[in-house]
């Protein structure tokens, strides 16, 4: 997910003097931060290239993590109603760190899931987490759903 797609195109508005996107997991308007339009375009990526539903999507969606309340970005779900990947989205000039990766296992102790994607529009990381065997591991894509 280097470049952009040609197919990813936001919905995009000038509202009371500042721009807005329309999130379709959401369905409404939403300031349009340098993190918002990646977490946006993460959302049309997973839907129209890799096939997740957007029904099955949930953004800034609350979890409890050590007793403190934190929110992730973007949570796919299974048809069973299981989640079942995490996706960090960081804006373009953020750096897919450790600190990145360990944000987004810190919210997997409370989800459980099998697939973490960090992201920040330019670079993305995939990992498959291997709970037996407590590691990640590096996919060369996103799976398609």
């Amino acid at each position: 997910m280097a470049t952009k797609a040609p197919y990813i195109e936001l919905q995009v508005r000038e509202a009371d003097g500042r721009r807005e996107v329309l999130d379709p997991v959401r369905r409404r308007w939403v300031a349009l931060t340098p993190e918002e339009e990646v977490r946006q375009e993460t959302i049309l990526l997973l839907h129209k290239r890799h096939g997740y539903p957007l029904e099955l999507m949930q953004v800034e969606g609350a979890i409890s993590v050590n007793g403190q309340s934190r929110r992730c970005d973007i949570v796919v779900y299974g048809t069973d109603g299981l989640p079942r990947m995490i996706v960090e989205c960081k804006r373009p000039d953020v750096p897919l760190t450790q600190k990145v990766c360990d944000q987004a296992c810190r919210y997997n102790t409370a989800l459980h899931v099998p697939l973490l994607l960090l992201t920040n529009g330019r670079q993305s990381v995939v990992v498959s987490v291997d709970f037996e065997h407590c590691a990640l591991h590096q996919l060369p894509d996103i799976p398609h759903y």
